[in-house]
């Protein structure tokens, strides 16, 4: 079992959840990139890709279950902290 006595479900089922706010950071980070500060309505359209990637990511198979928590765990942490910073 991954993370000791956590059910690998668990860690899956949360990994997931993170995938949400990673997903959004992702999203509204591409549409930054592809307009710059005057995004308008683009995260329309790139935060629910950002959010379907994410949650794809979170549920490969082919990639570890703790590398996959890893990542969604500090990229969310990452984009929470700079949008905090940036408000």
């Amino acid at each position: 079992m991954p993370f000791g006595a956590m059910p690998g479900w668990l860690v899956t089922a949360a990994t997931v959840v993170l995938a949400l706010p990673f997903g959004w950071g992702l999203g509204l980070l591409a549409a930054y990139l592809i307009a710059g500060k005057n995004f308008g309505q683009l995260p329309a359209g790139t935060v629910p890709l950002g959010i379907i990637a994410a949650v794809v990511f979170s549920l490969w198979s082919s990639i570890k279950l703790a590398t996959r928590f890893m990542v969604m765990l500090v990229g969310s942490a990452a984009f929470i902290l700079f949008a905090w910073l940036v408000s």
